[in-house]
């Protein structure tokens, strides 16, 4: 029986521990309908997966978060609310300044940042993990990558800070978060207009001078187009990575052998940060629009449905991995979903991955171990972002 089964992304007792919940849905309601707020929410790997791959079916220029979810497309230069053939165009735009090279660049500033950050609490008896550090270090890359003035940098964290306020009772989308986000939103834009006139070694100067060659001449970036990417970069990047090390610090103190195996043996942090992501999703939730009927294992899913795709159940599922329950930073897999797929695949997933795996190995050249202060933690929670926001460790 499937009658008392609910979950929505709203309700937070759920949120608390949802795998359970997430595994019912799997095996008995693999396509599950909350009437409430009128969404079908897909949970097994394989549907999660192939919903990706087929943004023809699964759209997202009407919105990829449940409570931006609306009848009509977006307009909007956000790459994330957009669709084939413009956001392919877009993206192969923004990735001629978002380049391998510009990324790979940063190992080094990773790395002076994590110092910068962690040397002043060995010693403390403790810190919290995620104010103190992995909420910081993100946002601090982010800004080197871009460009940010080193004067700026403070204010600008605090500007990042404010564009996440969540509201007790209106969530993500309240008047404080989205003064924030308009105020950091001026400062990008006055900042690559700036670049125009006075270019720079960085990355708001390179997405002014991406071009490529279309049918109808040569397609630069608009001035709107590159701030709105690099507001979304700072966003997205920020809030997944703060989310992903909060998750590894809960999830090593749980597993303290691996933890101390990590400490002893480096190169096995690459698979640590993939596990993590397998196991805790730092964005459990990602919604499309159904452009079509569809029919998924037997339930008819109308035309402009919302669909939310559970990335965070698919890295549980037992039709994909060998006991899924289980955190092993030395199981070997073929891929996750938690940094999407498909032509949304996450842009930024090479500098999250890299970020996870120093800031990691700094953590534990200077902690090799450490307790959760679990009385009190705080839980971070939103439609579409689950993870720690205060996280108190004893070191």
């Amino acid at each position: 029986m499937t009658d008392d089964l609910y979950w929505d992304p709203f309700d937070k007792e759920i949120d608390v521990d949802p795998h359970p919940l997430w595994k019912r849905m799997r095996d008995e309601a693999p396509v599950h309908h909350n009437e409430k707020f009128d969404f079908y929410a897909l949970s097994r790997f394989a549907d999660v997966d192939a919903a990706h791959l087929d943004p023809a079916t699964y759209s997202s220029k009407y919105g990829t978060v449940l409570e931006l979810m609306k009848p009509e497309p977006w307009d909007t230069g956000q790459i994330i609310f957009m669709d084939p053939p413009t956001h392919t165009l877009l993206r192969v735009l923004v990735s001629r300044a978002f380049t391998p090279r510009r990324v790979g660049g940063l190992e080094g500033v990773i790395r002076d940042l994590c110092a910068e950050l962690l040397d002043p609490q060995v010693g403390s008896g403790g810190f919290d993990f995620v104010q103190d550090f992995a909420a910081q270090l993100p946002s601090l890359v982010i800004s080197q990558l871009i460009g940010v003035d080193p004067a700026d940098r403070e204010d600008v964290r605090k500007m990042i800070d404010g564009t996440f306020y969540l509201d007790p009772e209106k969530g993500m989308f309240n008047e404080t978060a989205m003064a924030a986000t308009a105020k950091f939103h001026g400062y990008l834009n006055g900042q690559i207009q700036e670049r125009v006139k006075n270019p720079r070694d960085d990355m708001m100067t390179a997405l002014t001078q991406a071009e490529i060659t279309t049918d109808d001449g040569t397609r630069r970036l608009s001035l709107s187009e590159a701030t709105d990417f690099t507001a979304l970069l700072v966003s997205a990047g920020t809030e997944t990575v703060a989310r992903l090390l909060g998750w590894a610090c809960v999830l090593l103190a749980a597993h303290p052998d691996q933890r101390a195996d990590l400490a002893t043996d480096p190169s096995l942090l690459g698979g640590a940060v993939e596990e993590t992501l397998r196991y805790e999703a730092p964005s459990p939730v990602q919604g499309r629009v159904t452009t079509r009927d569809v029919e998924v294992h037997g339930t008819e899913i109308p035309a402009k449905s919302k669909v939310l795709l559970l990335t965070g159940s698919a890295g549980r599922d037992d039709r994909k991995y060998d006991d899924p329950d289980r955190y092993d930073i030395r199981r070997t897999f073929d891929r996750h979903l938690s940094l999407g797929r498909g032509v949304h695949f996450c842009l930024g997933a090479s500098l999250a991955r890299m970020e996870g795996r120093i800031a990691l190995e700094e953590t534990l050249r200077r902690f090799p171990t450490w307790d959760v202060d679990h009385d009190n933690t705080v839980r971070l929670h939103t439609s579409t972002v689950r993870g720690y926001e205060e996280l108190p460790i004893i070191v």
